[in-house]
């Protein structure tokens, strides 16, 4: 897409996105194949040109602050989509479940989402998590994917972890790399198994900033604490694979150990968390405190 605007490195960035169903779904009423304009699935922010970036380079993406942009949210299941309901690939004998929209309050005070079952007998709540479930770069090589795709350009990620008080790190692969994000999730249950978070529009502030001639194959995630990896892939262990990969390489990059102790010690130190089951390309993210590393754990 034609970039919206133009950045320098060093900008930041306050601004809002839509939530997935295009703002089109407001109550437990709202189908989204009956109130959404086809194709305006996870619209995004931007995308935005950073003056200077080439492919080769990696965009970091420094997470400020996000906050609900709305005093509600809404999450949908659509039939033949999710992770419990058969697939192209894998077919269930009994009918798909109907298509069924719930609305969730935002309680600010005790930072909770509300929601009620379908026969409004009962309620439950959810504490609120916000995060970005789209944030990325364009593709290589001139490729257009949907908003639905996650990859090694970021994409769809669903990961809760693109949240405040984070830096994102992306590969740069055509000029400018041409950043968007959206898909705003007020919460959400790892595996995302029912196709949709709780899904609301967001109020974002993003600090941009560009490492020259520093690779990044895979989106990273850092904080004071932790260094993280995104792999994205079917099946769910080749999106495995890619993360603990990547995480294998950091180990050895970082602590100078061989190739087979870093992969020992990445076995025995990481977590790994399944983020997302329904997508295109499901997601896996591994995880590893920062001071677990050898040479220093013991500073």
């Amino acid at each position: 897409m034609p970039p919206r605007q133009r950045i320098k490195p060093g900008t930041r960035i306050i601004t809002w996105t839509e939530d997935c169903f295009d703002g089109a779904a407001k109550t437990a009423a709202d189908l989204p194949s009956k109130v959404m304009t086809p194709g305006h699935d996870n619209p995004q922010t931007g995308p935005f040109y950073i003056e200077g970036a080439e492919p080769g380079d990696t965009v970091a993406v420094h997470i400020i602050k996000l906050d609900p942009a709305r005093s509600y949210a809404v999450s949908s299941f659509g039939p033949g989509f999710g992770a419990l309901v058969g697939s192209s690939q894998t077919a269930m004998l009994g009918p798909d479940f109907p298509e069924t929209t719930w609305r969730y309050d935002i309680d600010a005070k005790r930072n909770v989402a509300i929601a009620s079952s379908r026969n409004g007998s009962l309620t439950w709540a959810v504490p609120l998590a916000p995060f970005l479930g789209c944030l990325g770069v364009a593709p290589a090589g001139g490729e257009v994917r949907t908003t639905i795709v996650p990859g090694p350009f970021g994409g769809n990620m669903d990961c809760p972890e693109v949240r405040a008080g984070n830096t994102v790190f992306l590969g740069v692969n055509v000029p400018g790399a041409l950043l968007s994000f959206g898909d705003g999730h007020y919460a959400m249950g790892e595996g995302e198994i029912m196709g949709a978070a709780i899904e609301g529009a967001m109020n974002v502030e993003v600090y941009v900033e560009l490492l020259k001639r520093t690779s990044t194959p895979v989106p990273r995630i850092e904080n004071a604490n932790e260094v993280m990896f995104v792999g994205s892939g079917r099946p769910l262990e080749d999106a495995a694979r890619v993360a603990f990969k990547s995480m294998v390489g950091l180990a050895r990059e970082r602590s100078g150990l061989s190739e087979m102790d870093a992969y020992q010690f990445v076995a025995q130190n990481t977590k790994a968390s399944i983020v997302q089951l329904v997508d295109p390309e499901y997601t896996v993210l591994v995880r590893l405190e920062k001071n677990r590393l050898p040479g220093l754990a013991s500073k």
